[in-house]
């Protein structure tokens, strides 16, 4: 089984941004992930729903949003007006996760958790099975081009066990210094989905890259 690969806009050149989603329609990419931040939950901001309206117009791909904010749940019907396939809402900025997992659902979006390098993976053991898919960050949020956390790749062995012994269906994707090294480390530890930003965006050729990464 080829890895959905999800390449981050994060690292796409704004000046030329619909040139960029255009190269991500024509390629082998699977889903674009869209890094929404506010400042609080991470020490940086990215770009609002005006933004993201834009992205949803021209992309041809299903979009898979990841929230690094406070109260995530106060954006779901925003994210649902965008027709995002994915809600990503982190572990630790929801205190009440398995009612947000369930209003992301009712919603008609699947719904994703993500977990903060620190935070152990042992912490989903109650909601694992409610969730569509677990995101495990291997930089600390919040700034495109950090080097990989090297412990993420036991952590995905970690998550792999989880949902294999509670029968969940969970997939596994990772974020952060994924390149065609590290991401086929991850494959093979057991990650089903790869978030790539300045691997794709900074290449030569970006749909090749995405090509390359798709047969990890």
């Amino acid at each position: 089984m080829k890895p959905i690969i999800a390449p981050s806009i994060l690292s796409a050149d704004f000046a030329y941004l619909a040139k960029d989603l255009e190269m991500l329609n024509r390629s082998e990419a699977d889903w674009v992930h869209i890094d929404v931040m506010d400042g609080v939950f991470v020490p940086n901001i990215s770009f609002g729903f005006p933004v993201l309206k834009y992205v949803a117009k021209i992309s041809k791909k299903p979009l898979d949003v990841h929230l690094m904010i406070v109260q995530p749940e106060k954006f779901i019907h925003e994210v649902k007006a965008l027709g995002a396939h994915t809600m990503n809402v982190h572990f630790e900025a929801c205190p009440h996760l398995h009612r947000v997992v369930q209003q992301i659902r009712e919603a008609g979006m699947q719904p994703a958790v993500t977990l903060n390098p620190a935070t152990p993976v042992a912490m989903l053991k109650d909601i694992i099975q409610d969730v569509y898919m677990v995101l495990l960050m291997s930089v600390n949020p919040g700034f495109g081009g950090q080097q990989f956390i090297e412990h993420t790749i036991e952590k995905v062995r970690e998550l792999r066990a989880l949902i294999d012994s509670t029968g969940s269906k969970a997939l596994i994707e990772v974020d952060g210094g994924v390149n065609l090294e590290t991401g086929a480390r991850l494959v093979a530890a057991g990650a089903d989905a790869l978030v790539a930003g300045n691997a794709v965006f900074a290449a030569p050729d970006p749909e090749g890259m995405i090509h390359s990464l798709k047969e990890l």
